[in-house]
């Protein structure tokens, strides 16, 4: 069963925490959270971008001169994609990006990326987070926690305040435990839980 130190938020140790060995100790799976992260990728993508061809493009319905005999060379239209205003080649058009990925797969990748971060010692448990809104207060968690890199702080549902006071810092984010993805595991060295939130994890992936 593996096991981790539990913090205050003043970067004291209050002992330890043993984490559920389905959720936390699961093999590492570098294929399927691959797999995982570039589907949800894929699904954020908007595909909305689009342009003409030269077939959608307004004008150049007569050929600009006649086939021979002017010493230009031969062209058939003005909206030809060699043209200034003239269509695009293989123009973009709107598409569907996503990828399915079913829900056993999307759960056994999140137990390997969670496991992961507890294997290579990136993974931190609080007992809570308690400040009042401002950026100075979080900005202390994070120098107490001796967090320098890129960190994801996994929280509950009464933690807003923590939300607003992350808001500001540059290498901080928040996530919701019921939100949190393969992907933003993979997004952020560090991650940092509350004891509720690990509760919470647990309950919804054994």
């Amino acid at each position: 069963m593996p096991s981790v130190k539990v913090y205050k938020q003043t970067g004291e140790e209050t002992g330890v925490i043993d984490l559920d060995a389905t959720v936390f100790g699961a093999e590492r799976n570098v294929a399927l959270i691959h797999q995982v992260v570039v589907a949800q990728l894929a699904n954020k993508r908007q595909g909305t971008k689009s342009t003409l061809t030269r077939t959608e493009v307004a004008g150049g319905g007569r050929k600009p001169w006649r086939q021979k005999g002017t010493g230009n060379a031969r062209q058939g239209s003005i909206r030809a994609p060699q043209w200034k205003h003239g269509g695009v080649v293989f123009a973009p058009k709107p598409r569907d990006f996503s990828q399915k990925i079913n829900k056993k797969m999307k759960e056994a990748a999140f137990r390997s990326a969670i496991s992961s971060k507890v294997a290579d010692d990136q993974l931190k448990v609080v007992e809570e987070i308690k400040v009042s809104g401002k950026t100075k207060e979080m900005a202390a968690v994070v120098s107490a926690l001796k967090l320098d890199k890129r960190t994801l702080f996994v929280l509950t549902e009464g933690d807003e305040l923590v939300v607003r006071a992350a808001g500001n810092l540059e290498k901080v984010e928040t996530v919701k435990a019921e939100l949190v993805s393969v992907l933003d595991l993979m997004n952020y060295t560090d991650v940092v839980l509350t004891k509720a939130a690990v509760k919470q994890i647990e309950e919804a992936y054994k």
